[in-house]
């Protein structure tokens, strides 16, 4: 037996929406007005999501039941294994005294916190989400500055908003390159159309990150290296994007940008602050305070290859259909032109996962840097005791989002985002921001409503190739406020006096996301009625 997605069950497309809206009202209700913890709020959200699917979409109980648990397994593997062994790589590092080098050596670049900000939020941030994506950004980059001596929230917020410009290209490409699979768009063109949004906001996120840390003033002291960073970002996000392909863009990006402030350091310094001296780097065994992020950076690049994936995954790859959710909930015009089912398959494929690349990559910095096996195996579980409860709320997170996704939910509120006729364009982008805020990736978020906006682009007689990308682009501004991140992003900067809760955290970054995702709306809306020469058909 099969059940079909029904997307107004109330009759009214406006009515439906605010019931559709109420698990995601309670969820950043309870975090950030009422300072419930994490885990409580995501449960809480879950219950109200499953009601509502229940007895407003009538959809199944048991089907609901599973889309939560297929969720709550998703938010545990691949997602919080991620998050475990980056974690553990930090942790390890600073066991074995190396992370206070680093920070030294760091800290060598540029005494100045916002010259380390953009250069490990930004820079260091978009490299590690292109070759890994999902929590591993956020998390490591967090973890990172807390150790620099930022302040918890001040990490958890930076860690945030650094992490927008490069997350349609994350984990080589995977963002569009499955939204060509579920749109037959062509890829290229997608490519290209993505690289002609994200840019300009790549050379305004450094200004705008610095500006969220220090103040307009503090942004101003240094502008150049803001300059420079998001130019040279934006710059080759723009020629990769357009020339290659989505594989390597963060990839190129990131390097160029990390390279071109490290240079611009040896010859300007910001002159409105007093540096700290810097610290010399050439002291005798140095170098191993890189190994942990050299091992890290390499593995997670070298697993998220294709041929190594593919490799992998014919050797170990287990899927496992999802009993009585898979194939049994079916998506509706218009959301897809044909109705079609709805697949649930757990890819429970350890070998290929990227949380295994970092937990090599831990193991073999672990016995590089003289620690014996029992201590390793100790300062792992250690580090799964310390993130339990961080755990359980992801996990619970997920299968949140799971529900609304398999109930129809949040195809609800697309909907009501795409009637909105000649604006369309400008609300485009916002329905991607949306299904980011909900499902916590930019790929899922491209599953849910790719085709949406194709079906949508093609009755308004607009690009669909046009809208579909702007999905993807406006995806990422709904990063760094979706359950996932900011819990990770509690996680990672977790365990210091005066780390945040999951609400603070929330509260700290959502109107950043909110007025990014404005401007991206408004840049899409002028592509398509005043820079037609701009949009790929």
């Amino acid at each position: 037996m099969t059940w079909s997605q029904n997307y107004d069950p109330l009759g009214n497309l406006i009515l439906s929406s605010l019931v559709a809206a109420l698990p995601v009202v309670v969820l950043l209700g309870l975090l950030a007005f009422w300072h419930v913890r994490a885990q409580l709020a995501a449960l809480a959200g879950l219950l109200v999501a499953a009601l509502i699917a229940v007895f407003v979409y009538h959809m199944p109980a048991h089907l609901a039941g599973m889309a939560a648990l297929n969720g709550a397994v998703f938010g545990l593997f691949p997602i919080g294994w991620i998050v475990l062994n980056a974690m553990f790589v930090y942790n390890l590092s600073v066991e074995t005294g190396q992370f206070a080098v680093l920070q030294r050596q760091v800290a060598g670049v540029s005494g100045d916190r916002r010259i380390q900000a953009l250069l490990i939020a930004f820079s260091f941030g978009a490299f590690i989400e292109g070759a890994a994506g999902f929590g591993a950004p956020v998390a490591i980059t967090g973890a990172l500055m807390i150790g620099l001596g930022f302040k918890p929230l001040e990490a958890a917020k930076l860690a945030l908003i650094g992490n927008t410009a490069p997350v349609a290209f994350g984990s080589l490409g995977t963002p569009l390159t499955t939204l060509a699979d579920i749109t037959g768009l062509d890829l290229h063109k997608l490519s290209s159309m993505v690289g002609r949004q994200l840019p300009l906001f790549s050379l305004i996120v450094p200004f705008w990150l610095v500006a969220a840390q220090a103040g307009w003033r503090g942004m101003v002291g240094v502008w150049p290296a803001c300059l420079a960073t998001g130019l040279s970002f934006g710059l080759m996000q723009f020629v990769m994007s357009n020339c290659h392909g989505p594989w390597l863009v963060d990839i190129v990006s990131a390097v160029a940008s990390m390279m071109v402030l490290i240079l611009l350091m040896k010859v300007w310094k910001p002159g409105d602050v007093e540096e700290e001296p810097r610290a010399r780097a050439s002291s005798p065994g140095a170098w191993k305070a890189w190994l942990p992020w050299v091992f890290l950076t390499s593995l997670v690049f070298l697993w998220g290859m294709p041929q190594v994936k593919s490799g992998l995954n014919q050797l170990f790859n287990l899927e496992v259909e999802v009993p009585m959710l898979h194939r049994a909930v079916e998506r509706m015009p218009p959301v897809v032109p044909h109705a079609e089912l709805e697949k649930a398959v757990l890819k429970l494929n350890l070998a290929s996962a990227t949380g295994t690349a970092a937990l090599l990559a831990g193991l073999l910095a672990g016995f590089c840097l003289g620690l014996g096996p029992m201590r390793i195996a100790r300062l792992y579980a250690v580090t799964v005791w310390r993130l339990r409860v961080s755990l359980l709320t992801i996990s619970l997170m997920l299968a949140l989002g799971y529900v609304t996704r398999y109930s129809g939910t949040d195809t609800t509120l697309g909907l009501m985002m795409a009637s909105t006729g000649v604006f369309f364009p400008f609300f485009s982008p916002i329905i991607g921001w949306l299904g980011v805020a909900l499902t916590g990736s930019d790929t899922s978020s491209n599953v849910l409503f790719g085709n949406l906006q194709q079906v949508t682009a093609a009755q308004l007689g607009l690009s669909p190739v046009h809208m579909a990308a702007a999905n993807s682009s406006g995806g990422v501004m709904g990063k760094m406020i979706d359950a996932q991140s900011i819990v990770v992003a509690s996680t990672a900067t977790g365990g210091h006096p005066g780390s945040p809760d999951a609400g603070t955290v929330l509260r700290s970054v959502f109107w950043h996301s909110v007025i990014l995702a404005v401007l991206m709306g408004l840049l899409v809306a002028a592509q398509s009625f005043w820079m037609p020469w701009l949009v790929l058909k």
